[in-house]
């Protein structure tokens, strides 16, 4: 995503591809002359064996980047729907006032949620806007040195041949987004006059679909054909169904979704 965000907005880039490292303070002391920071990094391992890894960076070096920022800024955080947990399976659509309580979350969401919190003293207590988006599945086109998630793994297995194991026989359903419209998200929280917001940031009801309805969708916009290993499934995702609930984002920012998924979908294959 950072390489794209990046990129629409003309920005500098504080990422580790130029050397730098948000749990090193010494390196974060420019941040304080920017008017708007997005900050996307992050330590993205779920294994139990590297939780202090996780936290130290996603929280801790969230708090070194939140130290610097100066009043009057806007700083924008990428937190996660999985904050959520199995409670995002009570709810057709999932709204911001979702339950967030500890249900099996790994380190990784759980520090998201924590580095939330912070988000939100430090905001208030040194005087600057901010922003937190929980991201449902955003997709890019494949850049240089980047791994993709599973959009773009799928993708990646198309073009190869590779053989794509799904979860659930394909029936899990996800939002998507592509990244130029989360580009467009942080625009408008940067040109509006609200102080602190929390949002869901996804594709909504019209971007959804299942991991069975995104495979057949790519491969009638790339004109290949997928190969699914259904002798080795992968297991059922927690939750089983996510769909973000858009309508407090675009009552107080006026912002929507505008890519069309199958043209999204094609710049993968671009």
């Amino acid at each position: 995503m950072g390489t794209h965000i990046v990129e629409h907005f003309g920005a500098d880039d504080l990422s580790r591809r130029y050397d730098r490292d948000i749990s090193d303070p010494g390196q974060l002391d420019d941040i304080g002359e920017y008017d708007a920071v997005i900050h996307l990094a992050a330590h993205l391992d779920k294994s139990p064996q590297h939780a202090a890894e996780t936290f130290r960076i996603n929280v801790d070096g969230t708090i070194n980047i939140l130290e610097r920022i100066k009043k009057g800024a806007v700083f924008i955080f990428a937190s996660t729907k999985d904050v959520y947990g199995r409670f995002a399976d009570n709810h057709l659509v999932v709204p911001e006032t979702c339950q967030t309580l500890y249900s099996g979350q790994s380190a990784l969401e759980w520090s998201k949620l924590i580095a939330e919190r912070y988000v939100e003293f430090y905001a208030n207590q040194n005087g600057f806007r901010s922003c937190i988006f929980r991201l449902s599945t955003v997709y890019a086109p494949k850049s240089e040195g980047n791994l993709p998630n599973f959009v773009g793994h799928f993708a990646e297995a198309i073009n190869s041949g590779e053989a794509i194991r799904l979860p659930g026989g394909g029936l899990p359903k996800r939002d998507l987004l592509h990244v130029s419209d989360m580009a467009l998200a942080c625009e408008s929280f940067i040109d509006s006059v609200i102080r602190h917001g929390l949002y869901n940031l996804g594709g909504g009801r019209e971007n959804a679909l299942t991991l069975s309805d995104l495979i057949r969708t790519m491969e009638d916009v790339s004109g290949l054909q997928a190969v699914i290993d259904k002798s080795d499934p992968l297991p059922d995702p927690v939750p089983l169904n996510y769909v973000s609930d858009l309508n407090r984002i675009i009552q107080e920012l006026d912002w929507k979704p505008k890519t069309d998924l199958s043209e999204g979908l094609r710049t993968l294959f671009q």
